[in-house]
């Protein structure tokens, strides 16, 4: 089991099982809701447990995604894909090690031009 929170801790979550490699991804949307690029794995819904939902807001990035954060102090904690299986968890949340190692980075060509992509990690323009 691997648990996470918020900055604040009034959003806290669980998840049962192994995490999937993470994806970095640098979309204009990543960045703005994040701060920079936004490191995330995809889980089960099932796997996910989540303590002080009423906390949680939900911003609708588009028709198919939905941002969650907390509303106390504004930790950015889901990417969830309204009716998929499963919702994307950021890599930052989460309390101590995770047991895995981020492997590719996504949508590339709108990445800031502040920074460098050097980790020798797969490049998706997309």
């Amino acid at each position: 089991m691997l648990h996470g929170s918020c900055l604040c801790g009034a959003v806290r979550f669980d998840v049962a099982g192994d995490l999937k490699p993470p994806d970095a991804c640098h979309c204009t949307q990543c960045r703005k809701s994040s701060g920079h690029y936004f490191s995330s794995t995809d889980v089960a819904r099932t796997a996910l447990t989540v303590h002080g939902a009423e906390h949680v807001t939900w911003y609708r990035s588009s028709e198919k995604v939905q941002r969650g954060f907390c509303a106390t102090c504004g930790s950015s904690l889901f990417w969830d894909p309204i009716g998929n299986e499963r919702i994307g968890i950021a890599m930052g949340a989460f309390d101590g090690p995770t047991g895995t190692r981020q492997y590719i980075h996504i949508h590339v060509a709108t990445k800031g031009d502040y920074y460098d992509i050097a980790d020798g990690l797969p490049q998706n323009p997309q």
